[in-house]
């Protein structure tokens, strides 16, 4: 996979086996950043990829601007191609990893992200547990998903469908 815009552009990343993850095709990824762009500048701001998977994700984010990365990723050969991955940029941003369930990694977490991005497995049932567990640490979140989620909490930003996957940008409803 190749890092599609911003500092790193062009540079490849090893992706875990698709039978594992699923990657966020480069065209996704466009359309994410550039909706976030209109959202707010990048310089300074804090991503957290939730559900990590390739990596991908977070790496663009570092790329076209954000200067922290904090992912979590559950699975462990996974994570050994992640760590693998970062280690080509850890010199030029701050990145932190984490290893295990991505919901306690969240509610441990005592920072505020600008930016969190959930995308769990699609069927696994997380996606509400996962908002509940960032609504006080998230500024915006980015979900992928190919099911009905509860939004109840939320005020949705932007929806837009992608070839079966609904990308939604997300912030806290003022109560």
């Amino acid at each position: 996979m190749i890092i599609t815009a911003g500092e790193f552009k062009g540079q490849k990343i090893v992706a875990p086996d698709e039978k594992i993850t699923r990657p966020t095709l480069s065209k996704v990824r466009m359309a994410v950043f550039n909706t976030l762009q209109a959202l707010m500048d990048f310089e300074e701001k804090s991503f957290y990829d939730m559900y990590a998977g390739s990596g991908i994700m977070g790496l663009e984010a570092l790329s076209r601007g954000f200067s922290t990365l904090v992912a979590s990723e559950k699975n462990p050969k996974v994570a050994q191609i992640l760590k693998n991955n970062y280690k080509k940029f850890a010199n030029l941003r701050e990145i932190k990893f984490f290893m295990g369930d991505a919901v306690k990694i969240a509610s441990k977490q005592n920072r505020k992200f600008d930016v969190v991005y959930i995308d769990p497995p699609y069927f696994s049932g997380v996606y509400e547990t996962s908002l509940e567990a960032v609504k006080e640490i998230a500024e915006i979140v980015i979900l992928e998903h190919v099911v009905d989620v509860d939004f109840t909490e939320w005020e949705v930003l932007k929806q837009k469908n992608y070839g079966g996957k609904t990308i939604t940008f997300l912030t806290r409803r003022e109560v």
